[in-house]
Order: structure tokens, then C-alpha cells, then sequence
């Protein structure tokens, strides 16, 4: 049996998060909050955060940019995760969703590691490297519209340091950059076929990018590491 053919059942998922998960009680309480949300299929898992809060430790990063926060669980993961000097850029369009997750943040006492930027992340990641602070980041999360996610990456790109590395979700689109077909009504509502073009460009083109190192992994809806050179 190849060990790409293992099949990941609810089972096999539910005993992986048995014995591995260490969610705290005030991002447990966060994530099932989100969950009542009509849109909570935006919500990022556990097991992923909980990846990802070992990269910023791993990392020892200090400055982290996230573009998309919705709720605010991820950038809680990843202010968790940062020493008491750093931060995360939270980069949103909606302060409904964000306020939700500030009141955790308060809770978690790391209000102050997140800077919440209320606006078109590509106009504030313009105010950053205006400022001076290209390549000063040690970390950034991109979960955010889907059609801009190539301006996103250049962007990140541009604010990270050699060595930093970027987290790209959703690379796979539920399976769409391969097959569209496969999508509920549901999905197919909420994700175009600009989308899933989008996708595939940016998955052939950091496959392709002599600037990064990077590794594609079948997390969640799909995760991409890449890590500047």
C-alpha cells in the first residue's frame, strides 16, 4: 500500500487531534463561538493553528503579518505564540468579525501583540513598506479573497526577511484546483472560477519561484510553507 493512499476518516482525524491537540480553553471557546457564523467554514482548524504557532516558535519570529483575520482565532494563535515584545499585523476589510475576536484577545492578555488594521491589506502592507519596514517580518499567513492571493504573495514576499516564511491557505480550494466538479452547492457559491485559476497560477508559479524553498501540504484545505531565500 502506498502511503499516499492512506484515506484520513473522521476517525483517523478525531484520534490525531485525541492525541495531539493542545488547544487552550480561550481558543476552544473562540473557535465555537465562530462556529455559529454562517461563515464559519472561513475558520481555520486547530490542528492548523496549532502548526502554525509552532512555526513562529520554531522561527523565533517577533513580526508576523496576517492577512484575512475574520474572528480573529489564527491571529490569537499567533500572538500566543510570539514573545511578549512582538506582533501581528491583522490585516481585515470586516471590523464586525474582528471585534468578536478582540474580546479573546483582551482575554489571552495579548491585546497588545495585535495590531488590527481595518482596511484592503494591500493598502496597508503599502503603508509598511512606505515606512521603511520591507523585510523586517519573520512571518506571514495569507487566508484572505482569493483572486488577489498572487499580490499577496509578491507582497509578503516584499515585507519578509530572508529566512522568514509564509503560510499560504487554502491551496487547494476543497480540491477544485484539480477538479471543479467536486464542489457542493454551497462552495460553488462561494468560490468563482477566477478562484480556482487564481489558484493554479499561484501554485505553479511558487513552484517555480527560484526565490523561496517551499513545500505544499495536504493540511486542512491545503497549506503551502515558503520560506524566502
Amino acid at each position: 500500500m502506498d502511503k499516499s493512499e492512506i484515506k484520513f476518516t473522521k476517525e483517523l482525524h478525531d484520534y490525531i487531534l485525541s492525541v495531539s491537540l493542545r488547544e487552550s480553553d480561550v481558543l476552544r471557546r473562540l473557535r465555537a463561538e465562530t462556529d455559529r457564523d454562517p461563515n464559519a467554514i472561513m475558520q481555520i482548524p486547530p490542528e492548523q493553528g496549532q502548526f502554525m504557532a509552532f512555526l513562529i516558535r520554531t522561527l523565533g519570529a517577533k513580526r508576523a503579518i496576517e492577512i484575512g483575520t475574520y474572528t480573529g482565532y489564527s491571529a490569537l494563535c499567533i500572538a500566543l505564540a510570539l514573545p511578549k515584545d512582538g506582533v501581528v499585523v491583522a490585516c481585515d476589510i470586516n471590523d464586525t468579525w474582528a471585534n468578536i475576536g478582540k474580546r479573546y484577545w483582551k482575554e489571552a492578555g495579548v491585546s497588545d501583540r495585535i495590531d488590527f488594521r481595518l482596511g484592503p491589506a494591500l493598502n496597508t502592507i503599502e503603508e509598511l513598506l512606505a515606512s521603511g519596514q520591507s523585510a523586517t517580518f519573520d512571518f506571514a499567513f495569507i487566508d484572505a479573497d482569493k483572486s488577489n492571493y498572487i499580490r499577496y504573495y509578491e507582497a509578503a514576499l516584499s515585507l519578509l526577511r530572508p529566512g522568514g516564511i509564509i503560510a499560504i491557505d487554502n491551496v487547494l480550494l476543497f480540491g477544485s484546483v484539480v477538479d471543479p466538479n467536486v464542489l457542493n452547492a454551497d462552495l460553488r457559491s462561494r468560490i468563482s472560477d477566477t478562484d480556482i485559476s487564481v489558484l493554479r497560477e499561484l501554485n505553479e508559479k511558487i513552484g517555480q519561484d527560484s526565490r523561496v524553498d517551499m513545500s505544499m501540504l495536504p493540511v486542512a484545505d491545503g497549506l503551502t510553507l515558503v520560506r524566502k531565500l
